[in-house]
């Protein structure tokens, strides 16, 4: 068995973005948190049509990165399917239902007054 080797945080992000495209995911942003967090180096904000379509994205999300890159990501809310937040260390993923997305607003919290997050 080999180890594999962890990817860097544009090639983490580049699958992240694909694997919520690829299920359906709504409304991706991505955020650029170089130079302004230690936490992570992007953030990526989605939303799913239903408490069960969050759930259903997180955990293929999460299911693709460990068998790609044998990455363990913690994972918190996915029972509830409200709001369920991956973080795979570079890379921090949260997907909402719209509903709850609209109410914390985290996009506004994390871009400069006026500023843009790259929609993909």
């Amino acid at each position: 068995m080999t180890a594999r080797t962890q990817p860097d945080s544009e090639t983490l992000l580049a699958r992240i973005l694909s694997s919520l495209t690829d299920d359906k995911a709504e409304d991706i942003v991505q955020i650029d948190l170089r130079g302004k967090t230690s936490f992570g180096d992007y953030m990526v904000i989605a939303s799913g049509r239903s408490t069960r379509q969050v759930a259903a994205i997180s955990e293929k999300l999460t299911d693709r990165l460990k068998q790609e890159f044998g990455l363990v990501c913690k994972v918190e809310g996915k029972d509830a399917g409200d709001w369920v937040l991956i973080d795979t260390g570079d890379v921090i993923v949260h997907i909402f239902r719209p509903e709850v997305r609209e109410f914390y607003q985290l996009e506004k919290m994390w871009l400069p007054a006026g500023g843009v997050a790259s929609a993909n």
